[in-house]
């Protein structure tokens, strides 16, 4: 699923499904290495990190590596039903863990530790609660935007159409 169909946040869409554990595997790996981030203040595990989340925000959540490793190593393993979930909210949630990783990067670069620790340490928070407590607050943010917006549509009227005053 694209970037641009994900950011619409049109909940009418074709569906695109994938396995529920998978993100909350990332989400353990992703703690890790933004804890070792935080610890080390590391620009090539930083820059990694980056490039997992762009990938996990450009192309879907299943392209990245952590995803990969799931699908290779840990799924063959698991047995009993695969509960599905729609991808746009973990794709969301990717966009939001990129954001923070790029903030994260440029203020490394720039020597600005107090932004670079502060960014780092909320996209940990976001990791961390979604491996530990399988609460994606990425994906919550995605599922609220989505009914503000499907509230607001519904409540244009014609005449909102044209600019009209009420009267």
């Amino acid at each position: 699923m694209s970037i641009t169909s994900v950011l619409k946040f049109n909940t009418t869409e074709d569906v695109k499904l994938l396995d529920a554990r998978g993100p909350r595997f990332g989400a353990v790996l992703t703690t890790i290495v933004l804890a070792a981030i935080l610890v080390t203040g590391s620009l090539p595990l930083l820059v990694w990190q980056l490039g997992v989340f762009a990938l996990g925000a450009f192309a879907g959540p299943q392209a990245s590596p952590y995803a990969f490793i799931y699908r290779k190593l840990v799924k063959p393993r698991l047995s009993g039903d695969v509960p599905t979930e729609d991808s746009r909210p973990p794709q969301f949630a990717q966009v939001v863990g990129f954001l923070f990783a790029l903030t994260a990067t440029l203020a490394l670069l720039a020597d600005a530790t107090a932004v670079f620790t502060v960014a780092v340490s909320f996209a940990l928070a976001a990791a961390f609660l979604n491996a530990v407590f399988n609460f994606c607050l990425g994906c919550e943010m995605y599922l609220m935007i989505a009914r503000i917006r499907s509230v607001i549509s519904k409540r244009k009227t014609p005449e909102d159409s044209y600019n009209l005053p009420s009267l």
